[in-house]
């Protein structure tokens, strides 16, 4: 007989009613321990015949049960498949003195992964509320596997940082969910311009070099391991 149960960590197990020895028994796959109001019954963790762990459930009716856990695949993007990936990168011009070190250090990790440079193309625009809509059209276009959006926003005396900053972001991801494209958020949204030079190339590192592994690794996964799993 077979029975299924979910822990309250989502963890799906099979549940077979077959006695085991506390002392002797041992499990062939790798699972997580799971809370429940049962008891009486042992968990072990085991990986091959060895035992690395395990612990009691309190206020079980059901007890020595064989737990086994299924197969679950796993995927992720990979930052050394730069190769043969196109990227587009759309910068604001505006603030310029801190989207030229953040672009600079976006090339540089690029280079440094694998992606050719005659697969990077850059685009200016006037300022980082022009970024989404440029941003969009790249990504629906499909010549891209991931396009990276670089700006910095910076604090001023009224509400138009608020604006802008609003905007940019949720234009950004508007372009993601409606293109299918990864598009990654590299927008610098600073109280001073202190924060900003920090963020781009300063004490904080560079917020170019950060995303464009973001955007290598959004693109990796789309590309090798989404269209896969998409077409299985």
């Amino acid at each position: 007989m077979m029975q299924s149960v979910t822990s309250t960590a989502a963890a799906t197990f099979s549940v077979t009613h077959t006695p085991v020895s506390r002392s002797s028994q041992c499990l062939p796959s790798s699972l997580a321990f799971v809370s429940s109001r049962h008891s009486g019954a042992c968990l072990y963790v085991e990986t091959s015949t060895k035992r690395v762990a395990e612990r009691w459930l309190p206020n079980s009716a059901v007890t020595q049960r064989r737990v086994q856990a299924r197969a679950v695949r796993v995927v992720k993007g990979d930052i050394l498949k730069g190769a043969g990936l196109k990227i587009a990168v759309v910068a604001a011009r505006f603030n310029d003195i801190i989207t030229k070190p953040l672009l600079a250090g976006a090339l540089e990790t690029f280079e440094n992964h694998g992606v050719r440079d005659e697969d990077v193309d850059v685009i200016w625009v006037p300022g980082s509320f022009e970024i989404p809509v440029t941003v969009q059209a790249l990504a629906i276009s499909k010549k891209y596997d991931s396009v990276l959006a670089l700006g910095a926003v910076v604090r001023g005396a009224t509400t138009h940082y608020d604006a802008v900053a609003n905007g940019a972001a949720s234009g950004i991801i508007s372009a993601s969910l409606n293109s299918g494209c990864p598009c990654i958020f590299g927008v610098l949204t600073t109280e001073n311009m202190e924060q900003a030079f920090d963020r781009a190339g300063g004490k904080a590192g560079n917020k170019g070099s950060e995303c464009a592994l973001t955007a290598i690794e959004m693109a990796s996964l789309f590309r090798y391991q989404i269209a896969e799993i998409s077409s299985s």
